[in-house]
């Protein structure tokens, strides 16, 4: 399994904007689909956004469509969440996920441990 280390989270103000990024402990990380997941205190795990690949495909959340955008550098096993118009309700610890496939489920092979984002009002 490929190890995963996200970073970039903290506090913001809503409306303010925050940018994810998660590194990959391998080279074969262009072979994977990456996605990011995020859990708010006392809810379940849910999908925010993923990614193919080449980066040739992306899907999102309902949530969060239009306000964040999620990217990757294959040269530098780096995939990117940016995260714009943020609202209290984004608040929720960060993860990213590594995958054979892109999907809007929680079946990827390999997590993170997760990074801290919380919007103030």
């Amino acid at each position: 399994q490929v190890q995963l280390v996200e970073s970039g989270g903290g506090l913001v103000q809503a409306g303010g904007s925050l940018r994810l990024s998660c590194v990959a402990s391998e080279r074969t990380f262009r072979t994977y689909a990456m996605g990011w997941f995020r859990q708010a205190p006392g809810k379940e795990r849910n999908f925010v956004a993923a990614i193919t690949w080449s980066g040739g495909s992306a899907v999102y959340a309902d949530s969060v469509k239009g306000r964040f955008t999620i990217s990757r550098d294959n040269a530098k096993n780096t995939v990117y969440l940016q995260m714009n118009s943020l609202k209290p309700e984004d608040t929720a610890v960060y993860y990213c996920a590594a995958g054979r496939r892109m999907t809007t489920t929680n079946s990827y092979d390999s997590w993170g441990p997760g990074t801290q984002v919380t919007v103030s009002t």
